[in-house]
């Protein structure tokens, strides 16, 4: 390439020269310009080829056989990690067990890992002493996101078999969804949201354990609520409406079919009837797996039912019912009236309704069967 370029432009010279004496000088600048212009577009062309194309994230990539032997390969950079992510008692575990029936899909158990590696993280870069420590040690931003992106996308991989897409649920993920969407950035967010008078009521009458909630103090408890679901509203709006959608929890149980194929055509995924019936696959191979210490699992085994969307009326005292859009202003936000008591969230489809008496009339066969379904996910159970 060069000894070429060097050649053409001896021969240009030796025929400026030569034309020097024959044609005007304004042809000749012409000349030149033309060609000094087809010179530095070679130079250009040149470049390119012996610089590359820019460099690119790799990611880390996960490997994993599923049952039958096959490889499996997810990388932090480029697969469309779902993640799950809510208030604790909003819902998150049922939107996962009917994404976990999915075909496509595995989800899994619930294990809070990942929001507390990523609070360790949040707690080095807090102080500024241990940020320098970091730094002069050299573990920098740089490699802090690549053990981060390493250890969650291990952690999602090899929770279960392995699936086309893979989905987190962990509730508090969300609260760092900014940083953890730029480990994963074709990643895909769903933000479940549920009325907090219902999700604290049930926080404090399933005695759900979250670090400073006073379980025996529901103002407090509210107050704690509207805190957590204003963070994980501006990180939401921080990832962009494109990678985050919020699900209403009393929607998706009042009309399972419209919400479900909203759900399924932001995550790009096909329509799966299964969807619609997830008790059906409850520890059936890769099917929805339960665990014994999940306070939502005695539920999920259970068809889509309204039974818990209004069992917090009339479980509060009066005097915050009557401080409840000053206690909880995120109520109102997010369209809930603070003042209705008993609420109305809609009438629910004709399947909802049927499912509800169908638990109703056999509830007592329903309780058997949840416990024998979490009976038989125990893991230190022998096998």
């Amino acid at each position: 390439m060069e000894l070429t370029l060097y050649k053409r432009l001896q021969l240009f010279i030796r025929s400026c020269s030569m034309n020097l004496k024959h044609q005007k000088l304004s042809e000749l600048c012409s000349k030149c310009v033309i060609s000094l212009f087809i010179i530095y577009v070679l130079l250009c062309i040149k470049s390119s080829w012996l610089t590359g194309p820019s460099p690119t994230k790799l990611g880390h990539t996960a490997a994993v056989f599923d049952s039958a032997g096959t490889l499996h390969k997810y990388n932090s950079e480029t697969s469309p990690i779902v993640f799950i992510g809510g208030h604790p008692r909003s819902g998150t575990t049922l939107m996962r067990a009917m994404l976990d029936a999915h075909v496509k899909v595995r989800c899994g158990e619930e294990s809070r890992i990942i929001p507390r590696i990523v609070q360790m993280r949040d707690n080095w870069f807090r102080s500024e002493k241990e940020k320098d420590r970091l730094i002069q040690g050299g573990v920098d931003d740089k490699v802090i996101d690549a053990a981060m992106s390493s250890f969650i996308l291990e952690t999602i991989a090899q929770h279960g078999e392995p699936a086309e897409v893979l989905c987190n649920k962990d509730p508090l993920t969300l609260k760092s969804g900014e940083y953890i969407s730029s480990l994963f950035p074709k990643s895909k967010w769903l933000f479940m949201m549920r009325d907090g008078r219902a999700v604290i009521n049930s926080v404090i009458s399933r005695k759900v354990t979250i670090s400073g909630y006073q379980l025996d103090n529901p103002r407090q408890c509210l107050g704690k609520w509207n805190t957590v679901v204003k963070n994980m509203n501006e990180q939401c709006n921080k990832i962009g409406s494109e990678r985050c959608m919020i699900v209403y929890y009393e929607q998706l149980v009042l009309h399972p079919k419209r919400w479900m194929t909203l759900i399924l055509d932001f995550l790009d995924l096909p329509w799966d009837e299964s969807v619609l019936h997830h008790e059906e696959k409850i520890n059936k191979p890769g099917g929805v797996r339960v665990s014994m210490v999940e306070r939502s699992s005695d539920q999920i085994i259970k068809p889509i039912n309204v039974d818990a969307l209004t069992t917090w009326v009339g479980n509060f005292p009066q005097d915050l019912l009557d401080d409840m859009d000053a206690v909880a202003p995120m109520l109102e936000k997010f369209g809930y009236d603070p003042s209705k008591n008993p609420p109305f969230y809609g009438m629910p489809d004709g399947v909802v309704l049927n499912n509800t008496n169908d638990v109703h009339q056999k509830r007592e066969q329903w309780e058997i069967k949840s416990k024998q379904l979490i009976a038989q996910m125990d893991k230190k159970r022998p096998a």
